[in-house]
């Protein structure tokens, strides 16, 4: 999950701050990119404005960092958005917290009993959109070729699931110019994906090929959802 930020340094200065509170520390930069594992914030340019309207939660490793997520955050005098506990209407372990970033966008520090996988720290996403059931057509289609599928389909919510955790688009004020990669195994797989969706009426927004100024291997291609949020698909070649 990428973001562009309208100030990078104070996007950097947020998310460090509050994701060190629950054990996520930056990657090196490379100056284009600040990473925390699965998650990084980028400049915002006129071509590619600032991310508002999402929602991103990180799993937390229990409920005290929860808490601590909340209050460094609120004491250094960034809004919230929902102060620590429980709730049961997602089920009945959750336990949140949320801010709003320097944008306005919602990060959240999350424990439950899904625990995810090391390495990965994205628990969940929420992308508001004009017209779920558009919406709930577009992902169940990249689905297809990324390997999740559709849990929970209701009018003002489609929630998709995989191993490592969900994603749900849902009705409200939409998310815009958010960048959402999905990992794939094989460059053919990348293709179908880019084809099946340039078939269907989707937006092309980069067409299958290596991006080396990723890294060496990168292949990916990238389409928009019907509000405009680039979804890539990526095969990392990390064993070529």
């Amino acid at each position: 999950m990428t973001i562009r930020a309208s100030d990078r340094e104070a996007s950097k200065r947020f998310y460090g701050l509050v994701l060190r509170t629950i054990g996520l520390e930056p990657a090196p930069s490379d100056g284009y990119y600040t990473e925390w594992a699965d998650f990084s914030v980028a400049a915002a340019t006129d071509e590619k404005p600032p991310t508002g309207g999402l929602h991103i939660a990180f799993a937390a490793p229990s409920r005290s960092y929860v808490d601590e997520f909340w209050r460094v955050g609120t004491d250094a005098g960034y809004r919230d958005d929902g102060a620590p506990g429980p709730r049961p209407q997602y089920s009945e372990s959750y336990y949140g917290a949320f801010l709003l970033d320097p944008d306005g966008n919602s990060a959240e520090a999350v424990h439950h009993d899904d625990v995810r996988p090391a390495g990965r720290h994205v628990d969940h996403l929420w992308i508001r959109v004009a017209d779920v059931a558009a919406a709930k057509r577009f992902y169940e289609l990249v689905a297809s070729h990324a390997g999740f599928r559709l849990a929970r389909d209701a009018p003002d919510r489609a929630q998709f699931t995989a191993a490592r955790g969900s994603f749900s688009v849902v009705a409200g004020p939409v998310t815009k110019n958010a960048h959402v990669a999905f990992p794939v195994a094989d460059n053919p797989t990348v293709d179908s994906f880019h084809r099946a969706a340039i078939d269907a009426g989707y937006r092309d927004n980069g067409a299958p090929g290596e991006r080396q100024v990723y890294h060496a291997g990168y292949y990916s291609a990238f389409v928009l959802d019907p509000d405009g949020n680039n979804v890539e698909l990526v095969n990392h070649n990390r064993g070529r």
